[in-house]
């Protein structure tokens, strides 16, 4: 019996003391857990943290990430304005890219639902990050100035591809949010252009980085000037600056690629323009560039005569371009565009002598246009008519603008500034994946924004 308890003792004693050792250990090993749990996580950002210098850059810095999914880092409406217009056309499964192309977009498309978005909050981070820099980094004017370029263009991109009524704040930041109202386009160009003019007396400085903000302020702003008829204002933007400049997107694997690539050549799910279209090339889209078959050195092509090359949707033969590549930086504003500019003005106002030599002076000496550097072309001649010359114009700046977010608005142009028709301007006849081309001159602002009580649809179509 005595040893038997005497066991029983012992073998508490040992039990209680294996406890509180384990107990010391788990203590120890909350502890190792709260250190480890206690390590701040990079990636979170405590709305404190922004509250500083480094949160002001921060903020400014996911702006740009953001203003670049809106040009050439995302599949944003520099594609599907161009797929509107005639720059690409549909080699994609996607209803939503098919329908674009047929100028027939139906009020769900939720690939625009995205973009319109995108450009929204392109915008609204611009305004968060100008107010946090103002506050904690107001030394910072290059930047800042680029906060108000970002805020400008997402703007300007609005109303260049999308249809009247475009329900957007005047603040976005105002607490509690205001729902926005309608505007039309001309409205928001008011709007790109209240943003442009104040971030152009930020960048005022003689550095470089405020050197090249005020520089693709100008142009942009001038953009907006032609855009609401202002074509000796825009001149006046742009006269003096070198052709020479650019302010560029960039790409990286480990950020985002090159998404003119990504959509084009990689995937295929886009495939270059022309003015005829089907596998066997013998459909006639009236009114179309002939982008892939012109064989013009600031846009190479391949085209495929054989099913070795499909689209993903795995039936068009795809025409491709190598002007990008996957990380290939592409230009959001550069020289190229001022001298357009000053081409458009100058045959505004009939001197046709200065048009002539401002487009062949780029033809002379064609500046790069992403991973391609043309070739000099033949010198322009006066067509002989001001009808003609405006369709010159148009289609050089098509070439030298190609895909860079410009022929939509610029076609939009021809019927509001020029006289001219939808029928005259837009792609016409068969569509090769059946049916015929609609009547849409723009992109809509779709169905999930009707959640706003003050947004009933488009106002119109109109151009």
């Amino acid at each position: 019996m005595t040893p038997s308890r005497f066991l029983g003792r012992r073998t508490l004693g040992r039990t209680a003391g294996v406890v509180a050792a384990l107990a010391v250990s788990l203590s120890g090993c909350q502890e190792a857990n709260d250190r480890l749990l206690g390590v701040v996580d990079p990636d979170i950002i405590a709305p404190g943290d922004l509250a500083k210098t480094d949160g002001a850059i921060a903020l400014a810095n996911g702006t740009i990430a953001t203003f670049r999914g809106v040009t050439g880092g995302g599949e944003s409406t520099w594609l599907f304005g161009g797929l509107l217009a005639d720059e690409w056309s549909t080699s994609s499964t996607f209803i939503q890219n098919d329908e674009t192309d047929q100028r027939q977009i139906q009020l769900i498309n939720s690939s625009i639902t995205g973009m319109v978005r995108s450009l929204y909050r392109t915008r609204t981070r611009a305004y968060e990050a100008i107010e946090s820099l103002k506050k904690f980094s107001p030394t910072s004017r290059a930047t800042i100035a680029e906060m108000y370029l970002a805020r400008g263009f997402a703007e300007m991109q609005l109303a260049l591809d999308f249809c009247n009524g475009i329900p957007i704040p005047n603040n976005p930041l105002t607490n509690p949010p205001e729902n926005g109202e309608p505007k039309s386009t001309a409205q928001v160009f008011q709007l790109a252009a209240a943003s442009l003019d104040t971030g152009l007396t930020f960048a005022n400085g003689t550095d470089a980085a405020s050197v090249l903000m005020n520089r693709s302020i100008r142009v942009v702003r001038a953009r907006v000037a032609m855009a609401l008829g202002d074509f000796a204002g825009a001149g006046t933007l742009v006269a003096e600056l070198p052709t020479s400049f650019t302010y560029a997107h960039t790409f990286s694997n480990s950020t985002s690629t090159n998404t003119l690539w990504g959509q084009g050549l990689s995937s295929r799910r886009y495939s270059v323009g022309d003015s005829v279209e089907g596998n066997a090339r013998n459909i006639l889209v009236a009114n179309a560039i002939p982008f892939a078959s012109s064989r013009d050195p600031r846009l190479p092509v391949t085209i495929p005569t054989s099913g070795s090359i499909n689209g993903q949707d795995g039936q068009t033969y795809t025409r491709t371009t190598a002007m990008w590549g996957q990380l290939t930086s592409v230009d959001v504003v550069n020289g190229i565009d001022a001298r357009m500019i000053e081409a458009e003005v100058a045959l505004r106002n009939n001197n046709v002598t200065q048009w002539l030599a401002i487009h062949n002076a780029l033809r002379l000496a064609p500046p790069r246009l992403g991973e391609i550097v043309p070739a000099a072309m033949t010198q322009l001649t006066d067509p002989g008519s001001e009808a003609a010359r405006v369709n010159l114009h148009f289609r050089e700046k098509a070439f030298w603008t190609f895909s860079r977010g410009q022929r939509l608005g610029d076609m939009r142009r021809l019927i509001r500034q020029y006289g001219r028709t939808e029928a005259t301007v837009f792609p016409q006849g068969l569509h090769f994946k059946g049916g015929s081309y609609g009547k849409d001159v723009n992109l809509p602002i779709t169905q999930p924004e009707e959640n706003n009580p003050l947004f009933k649809g488009c106002t119109d179509r109109n151009p």
